[in-house]
């Protein structure tokens, strides 16, 4: 199937680089709950049942990228987020798993 964008997948090391440096916006798309939950620090929730109307955090320049908890839902985000014309690509491959799974930390 021929698709109008491209997911560009990120690594963990990938997303806290471009978190300690301050160069990513990190866009946790998993629900409220599960967010609140446990998170990775600096993250903003926005639902995915909600990104077709919620507003984004400002990006001023620096990166959005799209994290859930296994890479599925925020994949599916970035083809919600260019169907309305936001120019995201971006998303942490494996979601909060992967990240976990690396040793990085998390918020509880």
């Amino acid at each position: 199937m021929f698709s109008m964008f491209t997911v560009k997948n990120l690594t963990p090391a990938e997303v806290k680089t471009g978190l300690d440096e301050g160069k990513i916006v990190l866009v946790d798309v998993r629900e409220v709950e599960e967010h609140n939950a446990e998170r990775i620090k600096g993250a903003v929730n926005v639902p995915l049942s909600k990104l077709e109307t919620a507003k984004l955090p400002g990006s001023e320049g620096k990166t959005l990228v799209m994290q859930c908890q296994g890479g599925v839902r925020s994949a599916k985000a970035v083809g919600v987020c260019r169907k309305r014309g936001l120019k995201v690509d971006h998303h942490l491959a494996g979601g909060i798993g992967a990240w976990k799974a690396q040793g990085l930390p998390t918020i509880r």
